[in-house]
């Protein structure tokens, strides 16, 4: 089991951006909180050793997601936060319309573009993370970036 002041510094150097990620995922604020909470309560009872805060880092991001991932399949109502909300956790006032943006596409594409643009993660690092191959991650980035460029279309004709 890990000891106390190592969860903590996990905490605190992770809780705000695996939960941006899971409120993308979740689109609710309780579901994301229980989901980070989740995730964290795994880290400390696996206790795994990695390699490098890096690995660390990927490890509880891929929880993290997994745990939405599960949460989503058993909901049965979709309750969404209001954008105002959102824009609160965006890292910058440049990532609120990438934010707003991604919480319209479906799940698939939402996880791989936040990790990409958001956490600046590379093709790889995601494949790993997501759990699906570098192809795949590659064609979801180009599905998704066409979704949003047929969204903005749309918006501006």
């Amino acid at each position: 089991m890990l000891k106390d002041g190592c969860a903590r510094e996990a905490v605190e150097k992770y809780g705000d951006m695996l939960y941006r990620i899971c409120l993308l995922m979740l689109k609710n604020t309780a579901d994301a909180e229980d989901a980070v909470q989740d995730t964290f309560i795994k880290f400390v009872t696996k206790a795994p050793d990695f390699a490098d805060s890096e690995h660390e880092k990927a490890w509880l991001i891929t929880v993290a997601a997994n745990k939405c991932r599960d949460m989503l399949r058993y909901r049965t109502s979709h309750l969404t936060e209001s954008e105002e909300l959102l824009y609160g956790y965006a890292v910058s006032k440049e990532d609120s319309g990438i934010l707003e943006a991604l919480m319209e596409l479906p799940e698939k594409y939402r996880i791989i573009l936040a990790l990409f643009y958001i956490e600046e993660y590379k093709v790889d690092e995601i494949s790993e993370i997501v759990g699906i191959g570098a192809s795949a991650v590659k064609m979801r980035l180009s599905r998704g970036r066409k979704l949003l460029e047929e969204k903005y279309r749309k918006e501006y004709m």
